[in-house]
């Protein structure tokens, strides 16, 4: 299974992501933030504290998302 290596929040609701098979891509976060807990993250200033923690990415709160979703649901940033 693929983890989350690094990650960087974008402007624009986005999340750069290096995973552990050296790859680079691009998830959308932007279809998740009205949904449950994710509401939070409308605010840009708490949506860029994202973090790397257990292979995934983290925010304040205990708010994660599952490296799994966050490999099938992105695609290969382009430089």
């Amino acid at each position: 299974m693929e983890t989350v290596t690094q990650v960087i929040p974008r402007n624009d609701f986005h999340l750069e992501l290096e995973f552990s098979t050296g790859e680079a891509r691009v998830f959308d976060a932007r279809p998740y933030l009205d949904k449950g807990a994710f509401r939070q993250l409308h605010d840009l200033a708490r949506f860029k504290q994202a973090y790397v923690a257990f292979d995934t990415v983290c925010w304040p709160g205990n708010l994660d998302i599952a490296p799994e979703t966050l490999y099938d649901r992105s695609v290969p940033r382009t430089e």
